[in-house]
C-alpha cells in the first residue's frame, strides 16, 4: 500500500500544480488577451486609414496618368512647332549664308575692279559737269532770245519809252 499511498499523494500534488499553473496561465493570459482586443481595434483603424490612403493613392495615380498624357499630348504638338521654328533657323542660316557669299563676291569684284570703278566715277563727274555746262548755256541761249525778242519788239514803241535817261532814238542819233 504504500505504493498505492505515494501515487495518490502525487497524483493529489500534480493536480494542485497543475490547478495552480492553470491560474497562473489564465491571470498572464487575461492581460494578453486584453492587449490583443486593442491590438485588434488599433488594427481595424489603421486598415481603415490604409483603405482610405489607398482610395486616395489610386486617385492621384489616375490624376497623374491624365496630366502624363495630357504632357505627352502636349509635347507632340509642340514638336511640330520647334520642327517649324527650327526649319525657319535653318532657312534664315541658309539666307545669311547667301548673303555672306553675295557680300563677298561683291568685295571681291569690287577689289578686282577698283581701277574701272574709279574710272567710271570720274567719267560720270566728267559727263555731269558737261550736262550742266549745257544746261547752262541753254538757259543762257533762252534769257539772250528773250532779250533780243523784246529789244526787237522794243523798236515799235516810241523813243521816250524806249530809252529815255540816254536821250538816244532808234536810230542812235543825240538830240
Amino acid at each position: 500500500m504504500d505504493w498505492q499511498l505515494i501515487l495518490a499523494i502525487a497524483a493529489g500534488i500534480a493536480a494542485i500544480a497543475l490547478l495552480i499553473v492553470a491560474i497562473a496561465v489564465a491571470y498572464v493570459l487575461l492581460p494578453v488577451k486584453k492587449n490583443l482586443d486593442h491590438i485588434a481595434k488599433t488594427l481595424d483603424g489603421v486598415e481603415g486609414q490604409i483603405q482610405g490612403i489607398t482610395r486616395e493613392s489610386t486617385d492621384l495615380l489616375h490624376k497623374a496618368n491624365r496630366l502624363t498624357e495630357d504632357v505627352q499630348g502636349k509635347s507632340q504638338k509642340l514638336n511640330s512647332v520647334v520642327d517649324a521654328i527650327q526649319g525657319m533657323g535653318d532657312s534664315v542660316s541658309n539666307l545669311n549664308s547667301s548673303v555672306d557669299r553675295v557680300t563677298n563676291s561683291i568685295t571681291h569684284n569690287i577689289s578686282q575692279n577698283e581701277d574701272k570703278i574709279s574710272q567710271v566715277v570720274q567719267w560720270s563727274n566728267v559727263a555731269m559737269e558737261v550736262a550742266d555746262k549745257w544746261q547752262m548755256r541753254q538757259r543762257r541761249n533762252k534769257a539772250y532770245n528773250t532779250n533780243t525778242q523784246s529789244a526787237e519788239d522794243g523798236e515799235n514803241l516810241p523813243v521816250a519809252v524806249n530809252s529815255p535817261s540816254t536821250g538816244n532814238d532808234i536810230s542812235g542819233e543825240n538830240r
